[in-house]
């Protein structure tokens, strides 16, 4: 044994995360690094193809050679059912139809499928249902084909629903994750975090009261008065699991660029950043249902910006960052103090099953 051992230069360091590798667990469906390894090591190998492979939230494809069709499907698990600002129903619409409009495509028809728990309140569901109604209604689409299983009690936590997507993307548009260009401008559309930590009040795990509501909304109109502004939009994505960090992550990874953001430029509502203090989280990976990022040229920028502010769903919305050629597959933030640290992607579960 050494009686004078060097010392230690490396200090204090977490631990490396278990791999979980033999079973499944929360962080798997935490939209950060197990759900991108899970999705990588199990679905890709035997599912292969050049549309998967892309890695974007929805497929396009172009079956008669002329029209491109942007498709999506989603699965909804939220706790509790309802919550400020939303409910399952709501989310379940206006996941997908986000999905799909994030490929530059205009939604117009949804499936859905409904897995019920046996003891269910007939009363809960027509609600369900009715909210998915109001807010199809306010997209623009129909659910054209549906599902329904009843399993025992204790085996669904009141309801599952899944839902499918389906849309034309507009003409002379190419937008994908890896369309993301050195001197494009970073856009996000308004607050961050107000989605997680709406849900995760109504589980009453905030100890505090507050008036946080979700952010949950269908965002295809406004895509379209952006695509309607500019050709020049590279990237568009919306920030759900694993929230803005994680997204830009992939977008970097995808795109095999470096990002740099802003601190100072990013939104986050007073109440939601007080949540967040109190709790020990980082806004920038808290889930959003009604807010998206997008990649624009620098010189259609301003533009696409001042359209943005003229909808529903975009009167907030602000330039954060820009793209850069390096560090490649890298995301760094300068801080309000005047420092830059890299943003890393989500490694497992912040708050499970918000959506």
């Amino acid at each position: 044994m050494n009686d004078n051992p060097l010392p230690s230069m490396q200090g204090p360091v977490c631990p490396v995360p278990l791999q979980h590798k033999e079973k499944i667990v929360l962080g798997h469906g935490s939209g950060g690094k197990m759900m991108n390894d899970l999705i990588r090591d199990i679905f890709l190998p035997p599912l292969d193809n050049p549309i998967l492979r892309v890695g974007d939230d929805a497929g396009v494809v172009t079956p008669n050679g002329n029209t491109y069709l942007s498709i999506s499907t989603d699965a909804h698990v939220v706790s509790p059912l309802f919550f400020p600002g939303g409910d399952i129903g709501k989310l379940a619409v206006c996941g997908t139809v986000n999905d799909v409009a994030m490929m530059g495509a205009k939604p117009l028809y949804l499936t859905a499928s409904f897995i019920l728990e046996e003891g269910l309140e007939i009363e809960t569901l027509i609600n369900i249902v009715n909210s998915m109604k109001e807010v199809s209604d306010e997209a623009g689409v129909q659910l054209i084909a549906g599902d329904t299983k009843v399993v025992e009690k204790g085996k669904a936590d009141g309801v599952y629903i899944s839902t499918t997507g389906i849309g034309t993307v507009y003409p002379m548009v190419s937008i994908s994750g890896e369309q993301a260009k050195p001197g494009d401008q970073i856009i996000l559309s308004g607050p961050i975090g107000d989605h997680g930590i709406a849900v995760l009040g109504a589980r009453g795990e905030l100890g505090f009261t507050s008036d946080i509501k979700s952010d949950v909304a269908p965002l295809n109109h406004l895509i379209e008065t952006m695509i309607n502004t500019s050709k020049e939009i590279h990237v568009l994505r919306d920030p759900t699991r694993g929230g803005v960090a994680s997204v830009l992550n992939e977008i970097a990874n995808q795109s095999n660029v470096g990002i740099i953001i802003d601190e100072e430029t990013i939104l986050v509502n007073p109440s939601v950043q007080a949540a967040c203090e109190m709790l020990g989280f980082d806004p920038l990976y808290i889930a959003n249902e009604g807010k998206l990022v997008t990649f624009v040229s620098e010189r259609d920028s301003k533009k696409v910006l001042e359209a943005m502010h003229q909808t529903k769903y975009g009167e907030n919305a602000v330039i954060i960052g820009r793209v850069n050629q390096t560090p490649k597959k890298r995301v760094l933030m300068n801080t309000l103090i005047g420092s830059t640290r890299v943003v890393d992607i989500l490694a497992g579960e912040l708050l499970p099953r918000i959506c």
